[in-house]
């Protein structure tokens, strides 16, 4: 996977603690450096793909994260199934 975008993170001259917050108030922080970051696709991206389970990446938490993974499997699931019943059709 290309890490390239990394380098450009507003993240990248922070300390790490800010995007590992040990309370809710730490994560809106977080966010809020998210927010106007050039990357926060990729940076998402990049913690569901790799089942990154702490921290705040992307803008999203770790719920967040979880969250999101499970709807894309659950649709990734349904698609599937919809397009084997479509195949068995005659």
């Amino acid at each position: 996977m290309d890490t390239s975008w990394m380098a450009q993170g507003r993240c990248r001259d922070l300390p790490p603690e800010v995007f590992f917050p040990s309370d809710g108030v730490g994560v809106e922080v977080a966010r809020r450096y998210c927010a106007e970051c050039p990357v926060k696709g990729p940076c998402l991206e990049y913690a569901l793909e790799n089942h990154i389970e702490h921290g705040v990446w992307g803008g999203a938490s770790e719920r967040e994260r979880r969250r999101i993974a499970r709807s894309r499997r659950s649709v990734r699931a349904h698609a599937s199934a919809a397009a084997a019943n479509g195949r068995a059709r005659p």
